[in-house]
């Protein structure tokens, strides 16, 4: 899917009166690069282990510059005024998400929409009632096994997000700012600002349910012992791009996260395929970070997406019109080891909105059509953190995934040092299996593995015992 197009230069042989020396070749005149039109940054792929020095030779010869470079994988994150700066690197080694979005003048659809918040209310509840109003954590059996184990302070969980609020009361004594960067421009950035939360509370509010507490509000989160990193990835207007998710998991092997949460996918397609131009360098840059965070002990969750459709069976791309075939995935949860999770609402049935088809396991995630009594709360899990030290209910896979996150934090606080897919197959193991009904005609396969549950819904209470 990337490789380097060697440039071989043309031999040319001077034939004629023997003593004379050949003249030597002129050298070309420099490229006249564009300085004046909007930048736009690219993830390009080398051979990796390519020496930094030959990538800036390269990218300033093509009217690029630098920006980061992570050698272990041989993807630059590079940016270029010049429109045909993909063409001079080659269409299937470079990509720019922002360059598709403004091409497409606005056309491509935002990720955080389709793994999007389906509802975002808030509350203001008096202290000590939200509590009650946890039918998702009871769902999961966490209280109980908070009473029993609420994980490790020396275990991270990096969420891959908007970014975290660090003064919410649920989350000032979870989050690890040693440990924090922002990542939107495809390079880590450690200045608190750049890792704070803008324009969205999507990452607080994932936060909230992984690690959150506040006992005066009655507010308890999956696993509330663990840190949390907040790896902001998510841009002002709510892209996810590849170089800010390459960034993201590269920093989480990095600095040793045992789990990440990516309730998103990358953009500005849902599909990416291995073998289209511009897409092929976007899939296998994220591609190779996701793999390297393996190797380097990260278990990465993800969300399915809320489109409501088998992501197998899908033969084009909502967001972007092209075909979608067996080379095509969504990224990040189409790779290799990411944990794919599916939604379910208060009555335990797959969320009327989640994707299906290739998933691992299911958690809450709400659903307006599972409408639970009022003393239960909301349809959609109501607690968790949202900006000014509130709460808020959304809906999602976004939502869901999480609940997942929380419980391999768990996992990891109880076996430390467990490779990835270790902890993958005990989370598997532990989960509480969802059978497919008479009522659900496109849920397919085995109770303990189908289409729509996985194996299952994840157990907190297990994890713990």
């Amino acid at each position: 899917m990337s490789r380097i197009r060697r440039m071989a230069a043309p031999l040319v042989l001077a034939v004629g009166g023997g003593l004379f020396a050949a003249a030597p070749a002129a050298e070309a005149a420099p490229v006249a690069c564009d300085t004046t039109s909007t930048p736009y940054t690219y993830v390009v792929t080398y051979q990796p282990g390519t020496r930094a020095s030959a990538v800036d030779k390269e990218l300033a010869a093509k009217c690029g510059t630098k920006v980061a470079y992570y050698a272990e994988i041989g993807v630059a994150i590079a940016s270029s005024r010049n429109a045909d700066f993909q063409q001079k690197i080659g269409v299937y080694r470079a990509y720019s998400g922002g360059k598709d979005v403004d091409s497409a003048s606005g056309a491509a659809a935002r990720s955080l929409g389709a793994v999007k918040t389906l509802e975002d209310t808030r509350s203001t509840a008096a202290a000590g009632d939200l509590s009650a109003q946890q039918w998702d954590m009871k769902a999961i059996h966490a209280p109980e096994a908070n009473k029993i184990y609420q994980g490790s302070r020396s275990v991270t969980v990096g969420v891959l997000d908007s970014g975290i609020d660090a003064t919410h009361p649920a989350l000032r004594n979870a989050v690890d700012a040693r440990s924090s960067a922002g990542c939107v421009t495809g390079a880590p950035d450690l200045t608190p600002a750049s890792w704070a939360p803008t324009t969205s509370d999507h990452g607080t509010h994932v936060a909230g349910t992984i690690a959150g507490k506040d006992p005066a509000a009655g507010f308890t989160g999956v696993a509330p012992g663990v840190r949390l990193a907040s790896v902001k990835v998510v841009n002002d207007a709510g892209y996810i791009f590849p170089e800010s998710a390459v960034c993201g998991f590269v920093w989480a092997a990095k600095h040793g996260f045992p789990v990440t949460n990516n309730s998103y996918y990358i953009d500005p397609g849902m599909f990416f395929c291995s073998h289209e131009a511009g897409d092929a360098a976007a899939y296998e840059a994220v591609r190779r970070a996701i793999e390297f965070s393996t190797r380097h002990g990260v278990l990465n969750v993800a969300a399915a997406g809320n489109s409501g459709f088998d992501t197998t069976k899908q033969t084009t791309d909502p967001n972007r019109p092209h075909p979608v075939d067996s080379s095509c995935g969504i990224l990040p949860k189409s790779i290799d080891g990411v944990v794919n999770v599916s939604s379910v609402g208060y009555a335990g049935t797959k969320s009327s909105f989640s994707n299906y088809g290739e998933i691992d396991v299911t958690a809450p995630g709400g659903d307006f059509a599972q409408t639970p009594p009022p003393e239960a709360g909301p349809a959609c899990p109501l607690s968790s953190t949202v900006f000014g030290g509130q709460y808020g209910s959304k809906c999602g896979t976004s939502m869901a995934s999480p609940h997942v996150a929380g419980v391999a934090a768990l996992l990891a606080s109880r076996f430390r040092g467990l490779p990835p897919w270790a902890l993958s197959r005990i989370l598997e193991g532990e989960a509480d299996v969802v059978k497919c009904t008479a009522t659900e005609p496109e849920c397919t396969g085995p109770a303990k593995n189908n289409s729509y549950y996985g194996h299952g819904l994840v157990d907190a209470l297990d994890a713990v015992r």
